[in-house]
């Protein structure tokens, strides 16, 4: 098994050494496993890039490490590390401990029972109730109820994945937390198990009640998505269909009101809210038409990422001895 650990890493200096012996003990006495570390340092202004690049010179078989320009964000770091991965199985960790790498081999043993994802579930959670707690639990409600991807704790970094169910799409945003239902979307298998979590022992939670308003935010994208990023006609068009024929209803009510009660039709406020209807309708549907041709385009077009990378420590290596995606992706 060719497995890739993916670690988003933001200021946690402290804990980057702790983790990576942690995961080294998890994961040698393994048989049959060949594993790579990816960790991904998103910008961090403390000393974690210097941590990292230290750990990456002490062990050059297992650490790589990608060091982002600045700040993207998670979602762009976990894509970061995606691309600079090449194992089978991809597994996303936090870097602050709070997941707990000794869970990684049950989660393996699901993948190998044939599951393609498999989804950690934070049961006690050792974080603040009202600020974290509460409101992920509302995400989660919400998420599921949107995606039809019932799990209950989408929040939750630690995950593994089979590769060939989450390179099809590109991450951007808080898209990371909705790989579960980008995955369920091309038949992937999915499975919920209970993990441990830990309380912080360094630094400062990231997170906070702002995070679940864009979530949300991302919710409505991700819907549009799964459900209609193929067929946006089917959106805006249905969308038109029922407004015309709003129009037309409340068209037909003004006409039978006129002709039993005498009151005329132009008078009525009801008229403009027909003529307005109408409009809007029409306008969805060409909406609709010009959204079928983006997406035309779309599906045509080069990928382009959404990060760029200021430098590659132990990088894939290609024929000639160059990284590849650090060729295409870096302007050093």
């Amino acid at each position: 098994m060719q497995l890739s650990i993916i670690i988003p890493v933001y200021n946690e200096e402290e804990s980057l050494p702790l983790l990576h012996q942690a995961i080294h003990d998890t994961l040698e006495p393994l048989p049959e496993t060949t594993w790579e570390m990816i960790l991904v340092d998103d910008g961090s202004h403390d000393g974690s890039l210097p941590v990292l690049e230290k750990l990456a010179q002490q062990d050059p078989q297992h650490t790589r490490v990608v060091a982002l320009r600045r700040n993207f964000g998670q979602t762009a770091a976990i894509a970061a590390g995606i691309d600079h991965s090449c194992g089978e199985i991809i597994i996303l960790i936090d870097a602050d401990m709070q997941n707990d790498p000794a869970d990684i081999p049950m989660m393996l043993e699901k993948i190998e029972q044939g599951f393609d994802v498999v989804s950690g579930w934070r049961i006690d959670r050792q974080d603040t109730f009202l600020t974290r707690t509460v409101p992920s639990r509302i995400a989660n409600w919400l998420i599921s109820t949107v995606t039809g991807v019932h799990l209950h704790d989408y929040g939750c970094t630690l995950k593994a994945y089979r590769r060939e169910v989450i390179t099809g799409f590109r991450l951007y945003g808080e898209m990371h937390r909705f790989i579960p239902a980008y995955a369920n979307s091309v038949g992937a298998r999915i499975v919920e198990v209970p993990v441990r979590h830990h309380p912080r022992r360094f630094g400062k939670t990231k997170y906070g009640l702002t995070r679940t308003i864009k979530v949300v935010l991302d919710l409505f994208t991700v819907k549009f998505l799964l459900s209609y990023a193929n067929k946006p006609i089917y959106l805006f068009g249905g969308t038109g269909i029922f407004l015309i024929l709003l129009s037309f209803l409340t068209l037909l009510f003004l006409m039978i009101r006129r002709l039993w009660v005498g009151i005329p039709v132009t008078t009525s406020p009801f008229f403009q809210m027909s003529s307005m209807f109408l409009i809007l309708g029409f306008q969805s549907i060409l909406m609709g038409l010009i959204a079928e041709m983006l997406v035309r385009t779309y599906h045509e077009s080069q990928s382009k990422p959404t990060y760029t990378i200021r430098k590659v420590i132990n990088p894939i290596k290609g024929a000639n001895g160059e990284s590849a995606a650090a060729r295409e992706y870096t302007d050093e």
